[in-house]
């Protein structure tokens, strides 16, 4: 979903007050909401349709009664961000609890220390801004903006006090009882060995989602719903199919930092221009083995089928939310006219034909770090079969075999036994020629 023709179902999520069209002013303090970072009752809600206001009197959304927020009672009550101001946007984003991420949900909210060494409630329990460190309102967020080895910064007063790198508090040589795992850090990004599984805090994530299956009803006209033992949905009449999983192993590839973007009204490439067999790439990370800056590190891949333009080549911005008649998607369920609606709210071309794609987006792992005692053991990714087993462009000891090289070394090891056995029998010889003399 794009804000784009749905406004205020996605602006529901953003701390600000009123976004309810293009014309948002982003420089106005009065559009600021500060209570939704810094509410400490635990009481202050965004109404999910609302432009990002809250209720200011008892509602009622998708049959369920949402009462007002007692404005009085928060202010009264403002505080530091917690882990639970950040995570009511953050563990629901995607339209549910670990929807988006994989390594943020609400099991992070009362963390052991087996779900993450970090954030564990009775061990270190660290807040959010603990390493995203906020200086006058800049929230630091690393993963898309440097590269991903970044400076050894120690985060100490002395220091400019980012910690957004594992570096930053570990250093650059962590394993002090094992230094040969220092040699890796240069080339393996540290979650890539300690986040062995992403959402493994009983919390499944969504890994499929696929909109061409959207908008089958029942025979009476109603809404289809299903959901499988776990009581994840599966299939919606207004999202299609979904699938979803838990105690996820990472995709890993190389990284440094930054990304590219398919953005809106950009060309998906057609066959005849690149050979595409492959999904579309939402975004597309940058490094290789011979960049410097890059290291291996541990993706969640969300898969699905968007709606595009098969004949302009975009991806379709699709109206979904508002009112029936207007040619809202879940009021009509007529993927022309959504389309027609949002892409001429984003200011783009619309052939009028609709067909659906597979797409992939790339969500980098960094939450939910195991104790040492759990992490990957050396056998996990060098064997033949291990977790870099399709990581192809450089050679890994324990997975790859070069002929020549292996072929001087069975050489050498069979010179070696040749002439062991000869020295052995020569010691032979002439030991039972001396015992002959005798």
């Amino acid at each position: 979903m794009s804000p784009q023709s749905n406004w205020c179902r996605c602006t529901s999520c953003h701390a600000g007050y009123g976004w309810k069209d293009k014309k948002f002013d982003f420089t106005s303090q009065e559009n600021i909401d500060c209570l939704v970072c810094h509410d400490s009752t635990g009481s202050y809600r965004k109404f999910p349709t609302a432009c990002g206001h809250p209720a200011y009197e008892d509602k009622k959304f998708g049959g369920k009664d949402v009462k007002a927020v007692d404005l009085r009672r928060v202010a009264r009550n403002i505080g530091p961000s917690s882990r639970t101001t950040c995570g009511r946007c953050h563990f629901y984003g995607g339209g549910g609890d670990g929807v988006k991420h994989g390594d943020l949900d609400s099991s992070l909210l009362k963390a052991s220390k087996a779900l993450d060494v970090h954030m564990d409630i009775k061990g270190l329990n660290y807040s959010c801004t603990i390493c995203h460190v906020t200086k006058a309102h800049q929230i630091s967020g690393r993963i898309y903006s440097r590269p991903a080895p970044n400076k050894h910064q120690l985060a100490l007063p002395q220091d400019d006090g980012e910690r957004l790198a594992c570096e930053s508090c570990h250093g650059l040589a962590p394993h002090k009882k094992e230094p040969l795992l220092n040699g890796h850090t240069d080339k393996v990004a540290c979650q890539s060995c300690h986040i062995p599984f992403y959402a493994r805090g009983g919390v499944f994530t969504k890994m499929w989602w696929d909109w061409s299956t959207a908008g089958k009803f029942t025979d009476d006209g109603q809404e289809i719903v299903k959901k499988d033992e776990y009581g994840n949905i599966v299939y919606h009449s207004m999202k299609g199919s979904m699938g979803w999983a838990r105690e996820v192993e990472p995709e890993y590839y190389w990284y440094n930092g930054a990304m590219t973007y398919f953005r809106e009204g950009d060309k998906i490439p057609g066959p005849h221009e690149s050979g595409r067999s492959v999904a579309l790439k939402i975004n597309a990370l940058k490094g290789d083995y011979a960049d410097p800056r890059a290291r291996i590190f541990p993706f969640k891949i969300m898969r699905g089928k968007q709606p595009y333009d098969p004949e302009n080549r975009t991806l379709v911005i699709p109206y979904l939310f508002g009112k029936k008649g207007t040619g809202p998607y879940w009021g009509d369920y007529d993927w022309g006219k959504a389309a027609a609606v949002g892409m001429k709210e984003a200011g783009l071309p619309f052939s009028g034909k609709i067909d659906f794609i597979e797409t992939e987006m790339y969500w980098p792992i960094t939450h939910m770090v195991a104790p040492k005692d759990k992490a990957l053991v050396c056998e996990a990714c060098h064997s033949r079969n291990g977790r870099l087993a399709s990581l192809r462009g450089f050679y890994l000891p324990g997975r790859d075999r070069w002929r020549g090289l292996d072929g001087s070394g069975w050489l050498a090891l069979g010179i070696t036994l040749m002439g062991i056995v000869l020295h052995a029998g020569l010691r032979f010889i002439g030991s039972r020629r001396r015992g002959g003399r005798a």
